[in-house]
């Protein structure tokens, strides 16, 4: 017998091995088995095929299986061979990104290890009211030991089981809960132990909690314009499989998933809600878990990779999550019965993976996972991608639009501020304009709360030497450092390089260096000085390290802990706030202005989102709650982009984009490939970038643009150059994806760039 496995490393294709005759009964297809590779390495790899096909070369034996269950689905792999072969990444990069580490750890050593916590229970013998009465009065002598006893028999409601008769209803206490208690060494336990009335005792216990958590049995009735919705999106789904729901922010889209959800739960069916941020899973699951308790699994990186071990496991058991609300990775889990995928703000960039492969769009993947399990799936966004729309316009996709928000809230007053001319005239205070700072200043009064978006983090993005012009550059990527005020460290973003601030400009000695440009941390100090009073909190990359760290942030903007909230891309993306009516946008100009084809798109997006985030509780009926007021500051307030953004209008802005993507052949009207080269020395990858781009000229003439240098051309020591190939939607992807696999064979098998690295970003 012979297994084809699949290793995590990033080489093409399977590996076969030999299974051992004392093995043979426990190799199966998607169990994890330890494996040789090399000359003395081992890994922890996964069975995709057994069969008694001998191949051509001389098989090393499996070494051991480290699995009862299978870890791998016949779907997920399925889905796994797809995404390596549409994103042109190795199966084994596919496997890295989906198995939690603590399932893949190299020379077949699984760190993950359940949790183990140690309680005490009293000894059987002792339940018995006489002889635990006599115990106590003997321990008189022992007054700490008297003490833990009586905590004991308090916490785990010894008197309540002896009454009824029923040790089964002791409540299990902890050793730690016990000794907190009574404030007392564990040698006092050791010594109540060792008289023989307690017994101390090690048990398993999930790192997600598994216990039944009650929930409130009623769903929130829907409005009449979300009951028309959800009507007209099942009637889509029965000739087409994905509808796209296009509902202004705040009209309650949620809503309408929940009670999806209750329906599909109600069939049998599992759910995958996807989010593109994990900043709003807190939020959230929340809200789902009061619907649907512990039917709920999450899963994010900000999750420890012992807790990610667990929802994988219980995936694939018997008894799975029937809801896995996730991010990104989490379209790579396991499901056994898939009914609906729900893809919330469906136009978010954070769907797509650049770095590393497998480079996937989650959205797409979820796509095609939902097509291979016969299910429905569903896009939620008040502003579609360009994508998304142009299949529901054309008839691909159901389309669902939802104009009103939920309970006739008014939809936010946007004020166009051009800042250019308040500069000019010197008006500004810092990054504020003074209608900013009095719509701020108005809502505090009001006991209101404002958001402020600004999507730059640290504290200034450029450091100055104002004799010379220094600026401090990162040694190893083509950009400039920030300046993070708190550490008094610059910082590259890039490769995380980190450097204390000079006191002194390094190339001309002048002790004249200053900040410019404002970040999230800057901004945090300028409030301070202009509102003392104000409660200010800054949600940016720094300050959502872990866990809990935004789940508090968040959760303090909730309660009315923080006046006035500062963020970056985080804030604009489906947050749901009462009492916010001040939106700030402090320089809309940086998104307009990037690099990037999709630049307008995401501008509008993004503008569009983050003013949502105002007045989401101004009803008509209530004219006591006013509409909520966005502030956008602009260098140009004509830009066509501002004003649809101003006007609402997305349509526009979808005309005047596709005009553009035709006429100039970009998404959607064609796919995008992008050639990505990197190498250390900058002359071998311009000589490789030459021949790579005249070789796919061979093969795909006038669809080749470049070789070019990205905007960053340097990152981690690496030179980078690209090339751009557009290829149209009726061309043969399958025969292109080979041509390109053997053009980076044969550059690469060349000795002078044997040390380059090339790779692939589709789409």
């Amino acid at each position: 017998m012979f297994a084809d496995c699949i290793v995590p490393l990033p080489l093409a294709g399977m590996f076969t091995y030999n299974v051992p005759t004392h093995l043979s009964q426990k190799v199966q297809v998607g169990c994890r088995v330890n494996v040789p590779f090399g000359h003395k390495k081992q890994y922890a790899a996964l069975v995709a095929r057994v069969h008694e096909e001998q191949p051509s070369y001389q098989t090393k034996d499996i070494l051991a299986v480290l699995d009862e269950e299978r870890m791998l689905l016949p779907n997920q792999l399925a889905l796994w061979q797809w995404v390596a072969e549409y994103y042109m990444c190795t199966l084994g990069e596919v496997y890295k990104a989906a198995i939690p580490s603590g399932l893949k750890e190299k020379d077949g050593v699984v760190r993950y290890r359940p949790r183990t916590v140690e309680f005490v229970r009293l000894a059987e013998e002792y339940f018995d009211a006489h002889k635990l009465n006599s115990a106590l009065a003997a321990m008189k002598a022992a007054p700490k030991q008297q003490l833990l006893m009586i905590r004991y028999i308090e916490l785990g409601g010894v008197n309540a089981a002896l009454t009824v008769g029923n040790p089964n209803i002791l409540k299990e206490i902890t050793r730690e809960e016990l000794l907190k208690a009574v404030g007392c060494s564990p040698t006092i336990l050791k010594a109540v132990c060792e008289r023989g009335l307690l017994e101390e005792y090690e048990k398993t216990i999930d790192r997600i909690p598994t216990a039944h958590i009650p929930t409130e049995l009623v769903l929130q009735p829907l409005s009449e314009a979300q009951q028309i919705a959800m009507e007209q999106i099942k009637v889509s789904w029965r000739e087409k499989d994905v509808c796209l729901l296009h509902g202004v922010t705040s009209s309650g889209k949620t809503e309408i998933y929940i009670h999806l959800i209750n329906e599909m739960l109600a069939q049998g069916k599992q759910v995958l809600y996807m989010l593109p941020e994990i900043v709003l899973t807190s939020q959230l699951t929340d809200r789902l878990r009061k619907v649907f308790g512990d039917r709920l699994g999450v899963y994010h990186s900000r999750y420890t990779d012992a807790e990610r071990v667990e929802v994988y496991r219980k995936q694939i058991s018997d008894a799975p999550y029937d809801i896995i609300v996730g991010v990104r990775s989490s379209v790579l889990l396991p499901f056994q019965n898939l009914g609906m995928v729900i893809i919330d703000e469906e136009h978010e960039t954070s769907f797509k993976q650049s770095e590393p492969a497998p480079r996937y769009h989650a959205r797409n993947v979820a796509l095609v996972m939902a097509r291979m399990a016969g299910a429905k799936t569903l896009l939620g966004t008040a502003t579609p991608s360009l994508e998304s729309y142009g299949n529901a316009v054309t008839g691909k996709y159901g389309y669902v639009h939802l104009t009103t928000r939920f309970g006739n809230v008014c939809m936010p007053e946007i004020e166009v501020v051009d800042i250019a001319e308040l500069k000019r005239k010197k008006l500004m205070n810092g990054p504020f304009s003074p209608l900013l700072l009095k719509e701020i200043r108005l809502a505090l009064e009001r006991k209101e709360q404002v958001i402020l978006f600004q999507n730059r983090r640290g504290f200034a993005p450029v450091v100055e030497c104002h004799v010379c012009g220094w600026t401090p550059q990162c040694p190893h990527c083509d950009v400039s450092l920030t300046f993070h005020k708190r550490t008094n460290q610059l910082t590259c973003h890039y490769c995380s390089f980190s450097t204390p601030v000079p006191q002194h400009c390094p190339q001309c000695d002048a002790d004249r260096l200053s900040s410019k440009g404002y970040g999230t941390e800057r901004i945090e100090d300028v409030l301070a000085n202009i509102f003392p009073e104000a409660r200010v909190a800054r949600m940016d990359l720094d300050t959502t390290r872990s866990r809990s760290a935004y789940e508090g942030i968040i959760k303090g903007f909730q309660r009315g802990d923080t006046d006035i909230l500062i963020g970056t891309q985080m804030v604009t993306k489906g947050l749901d706030f009462r009492k916010v009516s001040v939106v700030g946008i402090l320089n809309a100009s940086t998104m307009l202005n990037q690099p990037d084809f999709r630049s307008y798109e995401r501008a509008y997006q993004m503008m569009t989102q983050v003013a949502g985030r105002a007045g989401r509780s101004a009803g008509s009926a209530d004219q006591s709650v006013r509409p909520g007021h966005v502030i956008l500051q602009v260098h140009d307030g004509g830009q066509p982009t501002v004003l649809q953004v101003v006007r609402g209008d997305y349509e526009a802005m979808f005309r005047t984009q596709m005009e553009e993507r035709r006429l100039f052949s970009y998404p959607p009207v064609c796919r995008l490939v992008y050639v990505y080269m990197k190498h250390k020395d900058e002359t071998v990858l311009d000589h490789l970038a030459e021949e790579m781009a005249g070789l796919l000229r061979q093969v795909f003439g006038q669809r080749v643009l470049g070789p070019d240098m990205p905007p960053i051309a340097r990152v981690q020591t690496m030179y980078i150059r690209k090339v751009c190939l557009k290829l149209e939607l009726t061309a043969n992807m399958a025969e292109a994806r080979r041509r390109l696999h053997e053009i980076q064979k044969y550059m690469t098998s060349k000795p002078e760039y044997k040390s380059a690295v090339i790779y692939y970003d589709v789409d």
